[in-house]
């Protein structure tokens, strides 16, 4: 058996990211491990996880709620069975129900993904007394790593880096407030049962302590049925840093590398890289042997994530441990080569790993953005909901992979999270990788929905985020008064309205003709100049067009276009029914999206969703 790292492999524009790694990642795969396995999910990780046992030759069982009969992890799987209706109580965390399941199809394994019940150490014990294999860690880790106030006793005794704070259940507000004044002022209020932003208050004085302590505790009780808080030090302007770990049921266990995720929105990541920017090497390995550490002292098994705060010296202290596949997992697996849900499969079934490591590259570099359905100038991001009139993911884009549970026609209902997908692109070096995601951004098409591509993108290409300069503050610093989308430049604007009012121009053209004859055969038109009013948001804007050349096709058109003042000469083949377009303005190449065309005279309007330059 071999292992070629990610290095090895050249990636071509017909070339799916995902498929290129999976292939590697497989080539030596002559092991066997379950007939059958079911994925208590949905969505894009359901998806995720079918995918890699396919190629492992296992059978999927797939679960879904009512609403979700006709998801796509239903339609990929082997088996589906309806769980229930679409609360989640009463679907995908019906314990009963799914253990129904799993017994009717025999299933020998189950695959939890991320969220639900994949940190629930109960429905793993009640898989472990039916005999079927969890493919993750056993309960003891699960319920360590799971309570914050135990975790960290346990970092610490294991010297790992630890937050100072009281390692103990705060009983109240006053003691709170007594605790707070020990530490010393910032402290962070959270849950001790928490995850996911919720139950955490920052508090900077006594009364914000009491009103913290109150809400925290509340919001807890709402999310987790358990109200016990803790209280630490708050290191202000951090960046959340984690390391992936992978460890065996026989004592081995490995780092492999870190993933940046200090891209946040209401304490949840938007946008993940790895590496990161910011560690040297000495830092990386650090991190990593303690992370190993932590896993080995809870005798942890599986794929497992050890998240840290760093601060501005590169002092790192213990968050939590994930005891389950990351959602962002892909970055890792773009870098080292490596299946990361192969490999859960591979311990949950008794193989020791099969690398040392040494074994473990960081080869090139990975973006990942979230993308969701959701509207970025709310908050950052409120959530969105409708059908998917519209979809076309960008995979025509050179090393970019799309991890999606949807297609067109998909609702994005109010049950569940609003992700639409994962959008990943992989780079011989950073620049590589952000210049790729930039263009898959721009090549990607979601329609019916309001979604958070804009914000996306401008997070990508500021030049803060560009030179590394980021923190978990990123976001409201960048967009003190919230994100109010791309503001153009003067030559940004030129290019809008020029492409706008030629585009309205190829539509005039080619609405003349009807399968390359006239509609009005007795009349030719000899028009070859027009002169326009267009609409960009609050102004009105004059623009003249002119043919260029002596020949004026509806198909290749190429156009000379005066916008105050200044002449911009735009070409483009126009295939109006396409969602993307290619086109060059004084040589420079963009991609656009047509929205919706208004105008009929010259003094309507025309709307155009101009994107970006392409490589």
């Amino acid at each position: 058996m071999g292992w070629s790292p990610a290095s090895s492999v050249g990636f071509s524009r017909k070339e799916n990211l995902w498929d290129v790694h999976l292939s590697r990642s497989l080539l030596f795969f002559s092991f066997q491990t379950f007939e059958k396995l079911l994925i208590a999910n949905r969505g894009e990780i359901a998806c995720r996880v079918i995918k890699t046992c396919k190629k492992m030759g296992i059978k999927t069982v797939a679960i879904h709620s009512d609403v979700d009969a006709n998801a796509v992890h239903v339609k990929m799987a082997d088996e589906a069975v309806c769980v229930g209706p679409a609360p989640t109580s009463k679907s995908y965390l019906n314990m009963d129900a799914i253990m129904e399941v799993i017994k009717e199809t025999r299933a020998q394994a189950v695959h939890p993904g991320y969220g639900f019940l994949s940190e629930n150490k109960e429905f793993a014990r009640r898989l472990a007394a039916e005999g079927v294999t969890f493919i993750g860690p056993d309960t003891h880790a699960i319920q360590a790593m799971g309570d914050k106030i135990e975790s960290k006793l346990l970092a610490k005794n294991a010297k790992v880096n630890t937050i100072p704070g009281f390692d103990g259940v705060v009983k109240d507000a006053d003691e709170a407030v007594r605790i707070a004044r020990e530490i010393g002022y910032p402290v962070m209020i959270k849950a001790s049962a928490g995850g996911g932003g919720k139950g955490m208050r920052i508090a900077w004085d006594d009364e914000e302590t009491r009103e913290g302590f109150r809400f925290s505790s509340q919001e807890a009780a709402s999310s987790f049925g358990d109200d016990r808080l803790l209280i630490e030090k708050f290191i202000d302007n951090p960046r959340h840093i984690e390391i992936q770990v992978l460890a065996d049921k026989h004592g081995n266990a490995l780092w492999l590398n870190e993933r940046e995720c200090s891209i946040q929105r209401r304490n949840q990541k938007v946008v993940e890289e790895a590496p990161s920017t910011f560690l040297d090497p000495e830092t990386r390995r650090a991190m990593g042997e303690q992370a190993v550490a932590l896993a080995k002292a809870v005798k942890y098994s599986s794929a497992g994530t050890v998240e840290f705060l760093v601060d501005s010296s590169k002092n790192f202290y213990f968050l939590e441990m994930n005891t389950r596949l990351q959602v962002e997992h892909p970055v890792t697996e773009c870098i080292t080569g490596l299946d990361l849900v192969q490999e859960m499969i591979r311990v949950a079934k008794g193989y020791p790993l099969r690398h040392k490591q040494a074994d473990i590259p960081i080869n090139g570099w990975a973006v990942e953005c979230r993308v969701y359905a959701e509207d970025p100038y709310k908050s950052f991001g409120l959530p969105s909901i409708g059908k998917l009139s519209q979809y076309q993911e960008p995979l025509h884009v050179p090393s970019v992979r799309v991890d999606s549970g949807i297609q067109q026609g998909s609702d994005i209902s109010i049950y569940y999270d609003p992700m639409i997908s994962k959008l990943i692109t992989y780079g011989s070096n950073r620049a590589e990788a952000l210049k790729r995601m930039e263009e898959a951004l721009d090549n990607y098409v979601i329609r019916g929905v309001t979604h958070n591509i804009s914000l996306l993108r401008e997070v990508i290409i500021h030049p803060r985020f560009v030179r590394g300069d980021i923190s978990t503050k990123f976001l409201p610093e960048v967009y003190p008064d919230g994100f109010k989308g791309h503001k153009l430049t003067d030559l940004e604007r030129r290019e809008l309205l020029a492409t706008a009012a030629s585009l309205y121009v190829a539509e005039q053209l080619r609405s003349q003709r009807f399968l390359g004859t006239p509609r009005i055969p007795i009349a030719k038109s000899k028009r070859s100049s027009w002169e326009l009013s267009v609409h960009l948001g609050d102004g009105i804007y004059p623009v003249a067009v002119s043919k260029d050349g002596s020949s004026f096709s509806p198909c290749l058109v190429s156009q000379q276009v005066e916008v105050d003042g200044m002449k911009l000469n735009v070409t483009s083949e126009w295939n109006l029914a396409s969602p993307l377009l290619s086109v060059t303005i004084d040589g420079t190449q963009r991609t656009i999206q047509p929205a919706i065309i208004l105008l009929a005279h010259p003094d309507s309007e025309l709307a155009v969703w101009y994107l970006s330059k392409r490589m």
